[in-house]
């Protein structure tokens, strides 16, 4: 399948939640390399391929994004702004996976072209089943849109 070994991009700054989606990821059998940028400047750069990242294969775009939205730098409803702004990134699945559970939130996430939003739970039991789903769902389950070329 096209999607599945291409790697997620998560976007989180707090490093338990980062480690929490990891193991998440891994008990639900999803086996795409996670790269993990902690704030929305790496992950821009990540996917532009600039500052840490310059020379990465920029052609190689993520499976799917996990945004956060709270985040140090570029917000994440920037980064979303910025992905969808951009014709090589807009295809790309961003699913918001945040605490907010403020409307002005997922309205703005939607407005901007989000594919989900999904609170993340507090209990680990539920965090991991919610991972595990996002997983099957953006790996597995859904056709993904072709790369920009």
């Amino acid at each position: 399948m096209m999607n599945s070994k291409r790697p997620i991009l998560l976007v989180e700054d707090n490093p338990s939640d980062a480690e929490l989606t990891k193991r998440a990821l891994a008990k639900g059998h999803i086996s795409n390399e996670l790269v993990i940028a902690e704030d929305g400047q790496e992950a821009l750069d990540y996917l532009r391929g600039e500052g840490a990242y310059a020379g990465r294969a920029i052609s190689e775009t993520p499976s799917v994004i996990l945004l956060d939205l709270k985040l140090p730098k570029v917000s994440g409803l920037e980064v979303l702004r910025a992905v969808r702004a951009d014709a090589r990134l807009r295809r790309i699945p961003v699913v918001i996976l945040t605490s907010s559970k403020e409307e002005e939130d997922v309205g703005a996430g939607y407005d901007l072209g989000v594919n989900s939003y999904v609170r993340k739970p507090v209990d680990f039991k539920e965090f991991q089943t919610a991972i595990a789903n996002l997983g099957l769902y953006w790996l597995i389950l859904n056709e993904p849109n072709p790369p920009v070329r």
